[in-house]
């Protein structure tokens, strides 16, 4: 921690817990049964063989057995009243192996850091998820929570890696370009197995109050269809190759949009790549991708 952020104290900014900072909180189980794995591929029109046969949950499915610690740790480092304000900024996999159906996980989280914005709050948060059955790391993953109109001075404890999209790769064109289209009923199928039943992804009205458009499809939903498109072109016949994948969340998806896939080779196995959607001239879901295959 730099002098600066061990100078920001509780008095400094109150109402943040700031003594949570890198205390893990307690583990929870998950037992992974092959027809919720199934279902979350097909919730995400994922085309992989060894994922709709249930031999390897989904990369992204990562996040269903973290999904309420990482809730949980987040929030508990700020005011009661930023709660609600939460908007998800970022996410990180990093894939050890696959998750094998049949297996028990034992899963943690704990806040890592807090950034003060002009705009708002920033909180990441580390999550570790091991196997019970098997005793190995079976992946972490990095969230960054951005709270609206929050105020926080100063930096404290850790940010998230680095992803950035290398400014070089503009030079040329990408190496492959993906399209894909979310399905009318998508943010429907993908709740339940996902375990995320927010209701502006399911109730129209409800997210026209919040200031949406409409029904948004769920940040994660749109991270799951970029991942098996890139596995799809980059290692057909291995999954298990995905190491990393990592992304800013900019832009939400609609029901029945369109989606590009931009993806630039950064050498040894790295790839950079960014998503647009075909709503509005320039609007990007994604910026800052970066995957990682073994």
């Amino acid at each position: 921690m730099s002098d600066e952020a061990q100078e920001v104290t509780v008095a400094d900014n109150e109402g943040y817990n700031l003594d949570r900072l890198d205390i893990w909180g307690e583990e929870q189980e998950f037992v992974v049964e092959a027809e919720r794995t199934v279902a979350y591929a097909k919730a995400t029109n994922d085309p992989i063989a060894q994922h709709l046969d249930g031999t390897y949950a989904p990369p992204v499915f990562a996040i269903v057995p973290a999904m309420v610690m990482m809730a949980d740790a987040t929030m508990s480092v700020v005011p009661d009243e930023l709660m609600l304000r939460i908007l998800h900024g970022e996410q990180d996999f990093r894939l050890h192996r696959p998750i094998v159906p049949g297996e028990t996980l034992v899963v943690r989280a704990k806040p890592i850091g807090i950034q003060g914005k002009e705009s708002g709050v920033v909180v990441t948060t580390l999550m570790e998820t091991r196997s019970r059955t098997h005793g190995d790391l079976v992946n972490e993953q990095y969230f960054i929570g951005f709270f609206r109109g929050g105020e926080f001075a100063g930096n404290v404890g850790v940010p998230a890696p680095e992803h950035s999209f290398p400014t070089e790769l503009r030079e040329r064109e990408p190496d492959f370009v993906a399209e894909q289209r979310f399905d009318e009923d998508q943010t429907f199928r993908y709740a339940e197995p996902a375990g995320d039943p927010m209701p502006i992804h399911l109730d129209d009205e409800f997210a026209r109050q919040m200031g949406l458009p409409g029904i948004i499809v769920h940040g994660l939903c749109t991270i799951a269809f970029i991942s098996h498109a890139l596995i799809t072109e980059i290692s057909p016949d291995d999954p298990a190759r995905l190491k990393r994948l990592a992304v800013r969340l900019t832009k939400p998806g609609l029901p029945k949009e369109t989606i590009t896939t931009s993806v630039w080779s950064a050498g040894d196995g790295a790839y950079a790549f960014e998503t647009a959607g075909d709503e509005n001239p320039g609007k990007f879901l994604i910026t800052d991708g970066r995957a990682e295959f073994a």
